[in-house]
């Protein structure tokens, strides 16, 4: 006879603690009630530089619409995923500041506020639509919200055109002037989910880290699987399989670079992917776990900093990416930037796929997210705010009709829809940066 458990249920060893993915056993006996619904989560994953949005379009619109050639990746998993053609932000536009429009990209891309020309410390722009959730419902989770990323970057000085670094390497603002860090080491972002990184320090922590999570909690995890049901017992051990195969890879990671560390007696530091491919892959994987465990229901990812010139040599590109967004109608550079934008969607499919095959309550991990993947930038030659490519995937408990390309063709502004999906995750706001109403264009 299986057992009761509760929503909160955890794993414990020593300086960890393992969240566990909804099992039936968490659900009232006679089923899927109202209030025991699967909490709706919230993430923005933006891409820099913009597109090229003749490939990035879709052909027709409703549900009769066929993907561009940048985003065919999607095909698998078009059921999932609304296309939002015509949203704007108008305060990416310079209005008067000049140049800048990478950091008034990034900077304005959750805001929807127009950010101060600096390199100083008097930086503004406006509170996230990601921190306006986290204010009012983080405190439901393990963590308030997650900041991820795959590219270092400074907090001081200037990147772009005298704004502030801050902005070029920031979507994530917990209020007007203090932009949330985000964190691009895998491992140390396992370890926010995993481990108590208060209880141990220096080497210790360090040792214990290097032992498996599963290996820590086993007894427990044994324990557990004995009391549950055949369907609870598959799903976790899906689960194990997956956090194990995260941890491996995370290890083999830093196998490699300690193998080419040849200064002896020098501590190696702990180490990321030196192939963005993996180093993507990585925190999408780890973003599933945090979502299946209830960890966060709050993310934010950059898969590169605004500007980045980073070269995609995976797809045969061996130019920067902002170099080559300047490309001034040379086809051949469009060609290679058209790459890169197929690239980055066909890593975001990945993910997609990944939530749409871990079930929870009567559908998918998937059904129950909103997860935005978007740049701040359209036409990334001529700099241009409006016309952004966004595209919202997941059905948000319910709550969203998807599988559809919607223009809007007033042209509103982003933060509409974000009013929209605070409203999701039960973090309503009644304005957010230039809003002006809800997006109901979305609604199931």
């Amino acid at each position: 006879m299986s057992v009761r458990l509760s929503r909160r249920t955890v794993l414990t060893g020593v300086g960890c603690a393992m969240g566990l993915p909804l099992l039936e056993a968490m659900l009232p006996r006679r089923g899927m009630a109202a209030e025991a619904k699967p909490p709706v989560r919230m993430a923005f994953i933006s891409f820099p530089n913009g597109a090229i949005m003749d490939a990035w379009r879709p052909i027709g619109d409703g549900t009769a619409f066929e993907f561009g050639p940048t985003m065919q990746p999607l095909t698998e998993v078009k059921s999932h995923v609304t296309v939002l053609t015509g949203l704007a932000q108008e305060n990416g536009f310079a209005k008067g500041d000049g140049a800048g429009d990478h950091a008034r990209s990034s900077a304005s891309l959750l805001t929807g506020a127009h950010p101060v020309k600096t390199s100083g410390a008097n930086i503004r722009v406006g509170q996230s639509v990601d921190q306006a959730a986290a204010e009012r419902v983080g405190h439901l989770t393990k963590l308030p919200s997650l900041e991820i990323g795959v590219e270092r970057g400074r907090d001081a000085g200037s990147c772009d055109s005298g704004y502030s670094c801050a902005y070029s390497n920031s979507i994530s603002w917990k209020n007007a002037t203090t932009p949330m860090p985000k964190e691009i080491n895998p491992r140390l972002v396992f370890e926010r989910l995993f481990g108590n990184r208060l209880t141990t320090s220096g080497q210790s922590r360090r040792n214990r880290v290097r032992q498996s999570v599963l290996d820590l909690v086993s007894e427990q995890a044994a324990d557990l699987k004995n009391h549950l049901g055949r369907a609870d017992q598959q799903k976790i051990d899906q689960y194990f399989n997956s956090v194990r195969e995260i941890e491996q890879r995370i290890s083999r990671v830093g196998q490699k670079i300690a193998q080419e560390v040849k200064t002896p007696d020098f501590p190696v530091p702990e180490s990321m992917p030196e192939e963005a491919q993996e180093h993507i892959r990585l925190m999408y994987d780890l973003m599933a776990l945090a979502f299946q465990t209830d960890a966060t229901r709050i993310i934010t990812f950059m898969s590169a900093n605004e500007g980045s010139n980073r070269p995609y040599k995976m797809v045969g590109v061996n130019n920067g990416h902002h170099e080559l967004s300047h490309h001034r109608g040379d086809q051949e550079k469009i060609e290679q930037l058209q790459k890169i934008d197929q690239f980055l969607v066909g890593e975001f499919a990945r993910l997609l796929k990944n939530l749409a095959a871990t079930p929870e309550g009567d559908g998918s991990l998937l059904d129950n997210c909103m997860i935005m993947y978007g740049s701040g930038l359209s036409d990334g030659n001529r700099h241009r705010h409006d016309d952004l490519p966004i595209i919202l995937a997941g059905r948000g408990g319910g709550t969203i009709k998807t599988g559809r390309h919607v223009v809007i063709s007033e042209g509103a502004p982003l933060n509409n829809l974000f009013l929209a999906m605070l409203d999701r995750v039960g973090a309503t706001v009644s304005a957010l940066g230039d809003s002006t109403g809800r997006l109901t264009a979305i609604d199931a």
